[in-house]
């Protein structure tokens, strides 16, 4: 598995310090205020928001001009279910990962298009989504199979518990 310094190199200096800043951070776990994805590609980790009550997900990224690329938001729902999203006021394109309860990626939807109302939907067993910058799924590899490793997630299923070490 590629580590977290090649992609960095593969994805260019925009996304460089931000991943290699973190490379030390992946070994120490779980925190709150991050993701970290793991796959053939190699790992990653994103600083998040969490949107986890229906208020804060119906509003997630709209009005905003600007993603760090490093950041994202993760969408947590009560239980598995059949989630759809679209782009209502939301200025920025977005990746969206969506995600089966043990925390792996059932699927990506790549560079979703601002003010669009079409919907995304993202299957009928998903837990959570992150939306993160459009592009980046592609550029790092992330596919249908990553696994996403967060605290809030029942770590007695996680595909990749928080307790695990690299």
């Amino acid at each position: 598995m590629k580590g977290v310094r090649d992609i960095a190199v593969r994805t260019g200096a925009s996304v460089m310090g931000a991943l290699l800043l973190c490379a030390p951070a992946l070994a120490d776990g779980c925190d709150p205020a991050h993701v970290d994805l793991r796959g053939d590609w190699g790992q990653a980790r994103f600083t998040v928001e969490i949107a986890d009550d229906p208020g804060e997900r119906a509003t997630g990224l709209m009005n905003r001009e600007t993603l760090p690329m490093s950041h994202g938001m993760l969408f947590l729902f009560e239980a598995p279910q059949p989630v759809s999203f679209w782009m209502k006021n939301t200025l920025i394109p977005l990746d969206m990962l969506f995600l089966t309860a043990d925390g792996t990626v059932a699927r990506v939807h790549r560079n979703a298009v601002p003010l669009d109302l079409s919907p995304i939907p993202g299957g009928s067993d998903i837990l959570a989504v992150l939306e993160v910058n459009g592009g980046i799924a592609e550029r790092f590899g992330i596919v249908e199979g990553t696994v996403l490793r967060h605290p809030r997630l029942d770590q007695k299923i996680a595909a990749w518990p928080c307790a695990a070490t690299d």
